[in-house]
């Protein structure tokens, strides 16, 4: 008798889906790599679709479908956040309020009408679902855990130490402080796209100085040794307004934001430099107070800061921990694993089998793979050129085209689940050895 559970995350960004059997990874997919939308917020059905199909099963069939966050404790820090800063806000809340009564506050009615799924539904809470994403398919028997990202429901960043089968959220930072909507605020200043260009501010960052560091912790947020802090809303406009930054930003930074396409100047790669310098110092502080707090040797990521490998990488080399394990898909997408895993050991209270040295992500390799011959045929169907070279010229034959600065796509295999193709899919790293492994 096996057991199948369908995890969901939706309706804010970064939609997916995963299926785990008996507490094993089946199938984990987000909806963009299918509408080709990225960080498509929609209900993720061809995810779902894709995870059914890998799975073998008819959704009527599953033993439980789970959702990342609780949305009816979204709303309430929603509508108490609105009403803390009335009559600001106003144009904010028309924008968002419909959205929520048509779409978000109707989740469970969605999600049975579009999977026609008949059983039991259960909700995590969104940092736990980060929590067990980073815990549960991590090689550790026990580790502290950290989560980090801009929101859930009120929590925006926890400590938790997990042993075996289960964990616990032992601390958390509450709305509306948050490292990552102060990273996301100089997203917006810099002229990228909230929620999705961060990854451009932390590549931008080592082309700057960090002449704005001072100015962000004299102003901005007041921090302290165990990484909490507190943040100066003087400054940010995301509490009532429709940007992420008030005017105080532009006085304080020297100038208005960077406009999208605009041209980058010394004075935005100074600023991503400054935030990345900031990250990577509330990051280790809330690292030292996990150790502190748990006394493991052993440290679990996740949350969309956990992708700021940059960070990762100096509370390796720097932290307390001796070990390092991330979840590959750190942000909301991974949300959709974390809750399907722990809906398989609280719920039903599967045992975790750890193999030492190896996580339970395969490599992140849990999305669709598609045949030579599905290839070929989509090729021809849009007239494409192509030829079918043997594959034992690849390597060779990559490798001169590289050495040519051409560019080189390469298709093999499953695809990865997170945004880290090509790079450490699921790893984990040891202080000593220094090392990445992945599958």
């Amino acid at each position: 008798m096996t057991t199948t559970i369908l995890g969901i995350s939706a309706y804010y960004h970064d939609s997916a889906a995963c299926l785990v059997r008996d507490g094993e990874i089946v199938a984990a997919a987000q909806e963009e790599r299918f509408t080709r939308k990225k960080a498509d917020a929609a209900y993720p059905e061809h995810a779902i679709a894709y995870c059914l199909r890998e799975g073998d099963i008819a959704p009527q069939d599953l033993d439980a479908v789970g959702f990342y966050d609780k949305p009816l404790l979204k709303f309430e820090r929603i509508l108490e956040t609105y009403l803390g800063v009335a009559p600001r806000g106003f144009r904010s809340f028309l924008m968002a309020g419909p959205l929520w009564v048509k779409e978000k506050l109707h989740l469970e009615k969605a999600i049975r009408k579009e999977l026609g799924y008949p059983g039991e539904l259960y909700y995590a809470e969104h940092h736990e679902s980060h929590a067990a994403s980073a815990f549960f398919p991590s090689p550790f028997e026990e580790a502290a855990i950290l989560t980090v990202d801009g929101v859930g429901e009120w929590a925006t960043a926890t400590i938790g130490h997990g042993s075996g089968s289960d964990f616990e959220l032992l601390n958390e930072l509450r709305w509306p402080d948050s490292l990552g909507l102060l990273y996301s605020t100089f997203t917006y200043f810099t002229g990228f796209k909230v929620n999705s260009g961060e990854y451009k501010v932390m590549g931008l960052a080592p082309y700057g100085e960090p002449r704005y560091v001072d100015r962000i912790l004299e102003h901005l947020i007041d921090l302290r040794e165990d990484g909490s802090f507190t943040m100066n809303q003087e400054y940010f406009d995301y509490l009532a307004g429709l940007t992420m930054a008030s005017k105080g930003f532009d006085t304080l930074f020297d100038g208005p934001p960077r406009k999208a396409e605009a041209r980058i100047t010394q004075r935005e790669m100074d600023l991503a430099r400054s935030v990345q310098v900031v990250t990577e110092e509330v990051m280790m502080r809330m690292a030292r107070t996990a150790h502190r707090v748990t006394g493991s040797k052993n440290l679990c990521l996740a949350g969309g800061v956990a992708l700021n490998c940059v960070s990762n990488g100096k509370i390796l080399r720097d932290g307390p921990f001796e070990n390092l394990w991330i979840q590959p898909a750190a942000g909301d997408a991974g949300g959709a694993l974390g809750v399907a895993q722990l809906i398989w050991h609280r719920k039903f209270e599967g045992e975790r089998s750890v193999a030492p040295g190896r996580d339970a992500m395969r490599g992140a390799y849990l999305g669709p793979e598609y045949p030579p011959e599905e290839i070929e045929a989509f090729l021809e169907r849009q007239g494409a050129r192509y030829e079918r070279p043997d594959p034992a010229d690849l390597p060779a034959r990559v490798a001169r085209l590289l050495s040519e600065e051409k560019i080189v796509g390469w298709l093999n295999g499953r695809m990865e689940f997170g945004p880290r193709a090509l790079a450490d899919a699921a790893s984990w790293a040891t202080r000593g050895a220094r090392a990445c492994r992945s599958r």
